[in-house]
């Protein structure tokens, strides 16, 4: 891995992260948001319908074109996390509130954000984001706690 990028600030866990990288989102903070992500071309980011972005450049330009029409108004909710020493994985459901003519609408995306702990503290190394409902939030499917 190459050096920390000029903003990255030591981030002490996969919440941290994510708080930024949600901040930067509503704040459309190009330079804030890739500084959560891994310095490493192997990170990987899919916005919703569009392709499978790997490495920091691709990354930061499919944010620069979402962020052309302003800030992603996106909410992390329903988190499910699993953790270990050195790798997070959190499920979300995330409230994206768009701006229409007719007003606000809320719209849900599903996403899947992974972590790797680096010497430079926690970091994004991937950023799935799938089309969710339009108008109310996805039902969740939980499996039985026994499965036998």
């Amino acid at each position: 891995m190459a050096a920390t990028p000029p903003k990255a600030a030591l981030l002490a866990s996969p919440e941290d992260v994510e708080t930024q990288f949600y901040e930067a989102l509503r704040e459309a903070d190009l330079d804030k948001l890739m500084a959560v992500w891994a310095d490493d071309e192997e990170i990987v980011c899919i916005h919703p319908g569009g392709p499978r972005l790997v490495g920091a450049a691709a990354v930061r330009a499919g944010f620069e074109a979402v962020f052309a029409s302003g800030a992603v108004r996106a909410q992390p909710e329903r988190v499910r996390r699993v953790h270990t020493l050195s790798a997070a994985m959190h499920s979300v459901v995330e409230r994206v509130a768009v701006g229409t003519s007719e007003g606000t609408r809320t719209g849900w995306v599903m996403a899947t954000n992974v972590y790797l702990k680096t010497s430079h503290g926690w970091r994004m190394v991937a950023h799935h984001a799938s089309p969710g409902t339009a108008n109310e939030p996805p039902e969740l499917a939980e499996a039985p706690s026994v499965l036998h």
